[in-house]
């Protein structure tokens, strides 16, 4: 019989976490319509501080959007507040049906499918594909995220992965598979830790090469990227040579679930065997509605766009003068590497208490041990003063790294 003492088993665990400087704490923000990126912090002692949002995943600022809102409202009056079941028993509403058109037109595909979140869509996606094609192989870049490695891990399937972005290893890979095994590469387009852009172009050359699906995650890009927001394929001029491209609306469209597109055949397998999927509550009408009326307006608006890409400009080019240490990727994430958890702690914690300027701490395991770091997001609500603000604050912390315990910021 086991003597285990489980509660203090588990806070056993939980101190080692906070003795690396890994234990994640939350900060309850509330966000005030009009007001994005400036929040109201609300404080473990019950007072509130106001400050600017840095890392949020809002990057259109479209959670606060008029169209989104309006729609939203009109919806809940409308249909009330909960979806009623799932998809197949009775949670399939007249909103899943135009988000899903609407999605089909957005991507040039010939299906789609909306699921709860972008993690459950590429977790039940790719663990149904990979189930269904027999003796299926999967060749997954190294910095994939984890809703991708679970959903290959839980089918079962053979799996390779490639050193990250890297076309000769992923060939090499390729090369060396059975012939007559059917494959997918999955890949992401824009990578959210260290904000660089996958090669698609080359990778749908491979995949021709060896008769390899591709399998492209676009959750970082969607709404963000193209002419009408379809993502960095979309911006190249590579949708008709992706496969399944996977998004979100929990990122550049400012709500939240997730989606599929596809070819119509391979949508309704996915459909039909995706156990995350199959057994979970659809997403309520509201949330479906604010879902179209973001893509349909981000179709044809580049405002939002154009504010963000010169937001993103401004912050790298004032990064450089200031020879911050960031992460020099062509997309709009912006991470600055401070190479030390406990170090990273005390530089976000610094930032809200003196200078209300909120960003988390990005840690091991979501980034390899050395390179911790901060993720900073200027999104299309943020003005240039607050990105001024910004700068001045990181450059003085970084110029005066005795300020810190563990002076382990990056060089």
């Amino acid at each position: 019989m086991s003597d285990i003492n489980y509660d203090d088993f588990f806070a056993q665990k939980v101190s080692e976490l906070k003795e690396d400087g890994r234990y994640r704490v939350f900060t309850t923000m509330e966000r005030v319509v009009g007001r994005f990126p400036e929040a109201i912090w609300h404080k473990e002692d019950g007072s509130q501080k106001d400050v600017t949002i840095w890392c949020s995943n809002d990057y259109l600022g479209m959670g606060h959007h008029p169209v989104v809102i309006n729609a939203v409202k009109d919806a809940v009056e409308r249909c009330g507040a909960g979806a009623g079941g799932t998809r197949n028993i009775s949670g399939t509403t007249i909103y899943h049906k135009l988000v899903e058109d609407s999605l089909k037109d957005l991507h040039q595909k010939e299906a789609a499918l909306v699921f709860s979140s972008g993690y459950v869509a590429n977790e039940g996606a790719l663990s149904a594909l990979c189930r269904l094609l027999p003796d299926c192989i999967v060749f997954s870049d190294a910095l994939n995220h984890a809703s991708m490695i679970h959903g290959i891990k839980s089918s079962r399937c053979a799996k390779f992965v490639y050193q990250h972005n890297d076309l000769d290893h992923l060939e090499q890979l390729l090369k060396d598979a059975p012939k007559d095994a059917p494959k997918i590469i999955a890949f992401e387009s824009v990578y959210s830790m260290d904000g660089d852009i996958a090669p698609i172009k080359e990778i749908c050359d491979i995949a021709e090469k060896y008769n390899a699906m591709t399998y492209l995650d676009e959750v970082h890009a969607v709404g963000m990227y193209g002419p009408r927001g379809g993502g960095v394929a979309e911006e190249r001029g590579l949708l008709d040579r992706i496969d399944i491209i996977e998004g979100t609306f929990g990122k550049g469209y400012g709500l939240m679930g997730g989606f599929i597109t596809g070819k119509e055949s391979v949508i309704d397998a996915i459909r039909s065997y995706a156990s995350g999927f199959i057994f979970t509550t659809s997403l309520p009408p509201a949330v479906l509605a604010g879902a179209l009326a973001s893509v349909e307006h981000l179709k044809v608006s580049r405002i939002e766009r154009q504010r963000q890409i010169r937001n993103v400009k401004y912050m790298k080019d004032l990064f450089e003068k200031a020879q911050l240490p960031y992460l020099k990727g062509e997309s709009h994430i912006v991470p600055l590497v401070v190479g030390d958890a406990k170090c990273c702690k005390q530089v976000t914690d610094t930032m809200i208490n003196q200078h209300g300027l909120y960003v988390q701490p990005i840690n091991y395991p979501t980034v390899p041990k050395g390179t911790e770091r901060l993720r900073l997001t200027a999104t299309a609500s943020h003005e240039l003063h607050h990105i001024d603000r910004l700068v001045g604050v990181l450059e003085d912390m970084w110029s005066n790294t005795h300020m810190f315990a563990n002076a382990s910021i990056a060089a």
